[in-house]
This record gives structure tokens, sequence and C-alpha cells, in this order.
């Protein structure tokens, strides 16, 4: 019974509602299709899972372990975006479109965080205790990213659509490819708004190929040199 006055008491009940509307506000800054924030309580599955999770994660906290699945669960079912009672969330997360996502039991996510359709922050099946990422500040992670292991993705950097991240990520960095390679790390933190950018990013395979093809013409010219040298 205590613990269900707890849940219903004043303070906390203050506490959700200013998260709810900082994250509500967070929606509407960065979806250009979001058009009002009642739109965005009612209609928008990042919200409904966001809160869903706030009361699992109230429950996990409190082993009442059952109950907490039991509404994640629903919650998955209903919004298609599947996190775990025991995940920890900073202030101020959205989830774009949502349809996929998975969150670990061990994950956790800091403020301001962007997580597109089809990412998984998981376990590479390896570890014990602590399985699954902590995800920095302003960190953003596209579409169909996959972020698998301990490890840290640091403040302000950024995930391409389809990586598969294996290992930590300095901060303010922009990683992609599979496995996920760093291709840029910034000498400040750019505005997180400004930098909603999965296209215009450096595959570091194409540089790789790039480097070879110019070798490739450097020996192709130092073969012919020494064929005319031959020749004379």
């Amino acid at each position: 019974m205590a613990k269900v006055v707890e849940f219903f008491s004043f303070e906390r009940g203050k506490r959700m509602f200013n998260g709810l509307r900082e994250t509500i506000q967070a929606y509407k800054t960065r979806d250009p299709a979001a058009r009002s924030g009642l739109e965005v309580f009612l209609l928008y599955p990042g919200i409904q899972a966001y809160i869903s999770h706030s009361v699992a994660h109230w429950l996990y906290k409190r082993r009442l372990f059952f109950l907490a699945r039991a509404v994640s669960q629903w919650s998955r079912f209903c919004t298609g975006i599947e996190i775990h009672p025991g995940a920890t969330i900073g202030r101020r997360f959205v989830i774009d479109h949502g349809t996929g996502i998975v969150i670990g039991e061990t994950a956790e996510i800091g403020d301001d965080v962007l997580l597109y359709q089809g990412v998984t922050l998981g376990g590479t099946g390896k570890d014990t205790g602590k399985r699954h990422p902590t995800i920095g500040n302003n960190v953003l992670i596209g579409s169909g990213a996959k972020v698998l292991g301990p490890f840290k993705v640091g403040d302000g950097s950024r995930i391409a659509a389809g990586a598969v991240v294996l290992e930590e990520i300095p901060p303010e960095s922009t990683a992609v490819g599979v496995p996920a390679r760093v291709v840029r790390i910034a000498g400040e933190i750019p505005h997180f708004a400004d930098n909603i950018d999965q296209i215009s990013i450096t595959d570091p395979v194409e540089i790789e190929l790039e480097t070879l093809r110019g070798c490739v013409e450097i020996l192709e010219k130092r073969l012919e040199q020494l064929e005319k040298q031959e020749g004379n």
C-alpha cells in the first residue's frame, strides 16, 4: 500500500508532468510534422512508450518485476517499441517513428537523445552484468543502427543509419559502416537540431577504395617508366 501511495504522491506527479512537458516540447522542436503538443501526446507512439516506461521502471526499481514487465510488454504490443523496464532513460528522449526499436535491460540513455526507427541498443550475448550500451547526451542514432555491447557512445556523437557499433565511440564523433568506424571527430559539439543529417556522411570503405585507386595509378605510371627505360 505504501508503494502505491508513493507512486501517486504529489511530488512524483509533479516530476512526471514536468518531464512529460519537456519531452513533448522536444518532439515539437525536432519533428517538422508535429503540429501541436496535443497531437504529440495522443498520437505519437514514442510518447506512449516513454510514459509506459516511466511506470514500468518505477515498478522495476521496487522489485515488482512481473508487473513491470507486464506494463512494458503491453506498451510493446501497442507501440512496436520494446524498452526493458530496467533501462535508464534521461530527459527529453525523442523516438522518431519508433517501429522496431529495442532497448535492453542495462542500457543507459542520457539527455536529449534522438532515436530513429529500427534501432537496437542490445547485447552481444557474451557479457554478464552490464550487457548493454551507455548512450551519452545529445546523441543521434539513425534508422536501423545496432549498438551492441557494454560500452559508451560519447556525448554529441552521431551513429549513421544501418551502422553496427561494437566498440566505444568518442565524444562528438560520427560513426558509419558495418562494423562501424569513426569517420569524423568534431572540434566542438555542434548544435543538436542542426545535425539531424543521415545523408551527408563519408563512407570509410569508399575512402579506402579511393586511396587504393590512387596507389594503383602511381604503380601503373611507375611500371610504364620502367618499361620505357628497359626499352631504351
